[in-house]
């Protein structure tokens, strides 16, 4: 389990939304834990209930096993996901390889500020914990307690600033750049179940939602 010392400013997750496939998405609140699972009847996507200002999120999660190609499964923050105008911060795992991750992040509709990293080990032979601090002039993404990327916001330059729910979701994404980014979706070892647990979020910044589910 994650120290909470080492994020006091933040709070277990209690409360859930599952936008699509509730049957493929459980929710645990007393051991705070939700399972994501991949088969014939395609992926789920869950997210937090209300909107946050910045601060501090994290979870431990364990990757889907076996021949994950074409799947992508992740953790992200998004002002609502399917809006075109929407500001983003993404930990994307690509099924092709589990030995990687990618950030990335989003102001209004406009990404383009991918980077790969190298984990060291594979994501889904154990939990690892992540973290995304987001404040109004910087980005840190965290893996086990250590520094990924630090993006600091330069004069001018548009920066994340729209409230975020946090997301989670795994799908298939084959049909992205014909394969190449996250491979070809093969199935051999389906059903692909991610865990995520000991999720926290920022304490005292949520907003009320006003959006459709």
């Amino acid at each position: 389990m994650a120290d909470p010392a080492l994020h006091p400013e933040t709070q277990p997750l209690k409360q859930i939304a599952i936008d699509y496939t509730p049957e493929a998405c459980t929710h645990c609140p007393n051991s705070n834990t939700i399972t994501l699972t991949f088969d014939h009847r395609g992926g789920a996507r869950w997210r937090t209930t209300t909107r946050f200002l910045y601060g501090t999120f994290s979870a431990l999660i364990q990757c889907p096993t076996g021949n994950t190609d074409g799947l992508n499964f992740n953790l992200y923050l998004s002002s609502l996901e399917g809006d075109k105008s929407q500001d983003e911060i993404d930990f994307e795992f690509l099924g092709k390889d589990k030995t990687i991750v990618q950030t990335n992040y989003y102001t209004t509709g406009t990404g383009n500020r991918e980077s790969i990293h190298q984990l060291g080990f594979d994501c889904s032979d154990g939990f690892h914990e992540y973290v995304i601090k987001w404040g109004p002039g910087e980005i840190v993404w965290l893996i086990d307690g250590k520094v990924v990327r630090k993006v600091e916001r330069k004069e001018g330059e548009d920066f994340p600033a729209k409230p975020m729910f946090l997301y989670s979701s795994v799908w298939d994404a084959s049909y992205i750049d014909e394969g190449r980014w996250t491979g070809k979706y093969v199935g051999c070892d389906a059903p692909y179940v991610c865990v995520y647990k000991d999720i926290h979020v920022p304490t005292g910044t949520a907003l009320e939602c006003s959006c459709e589910s």
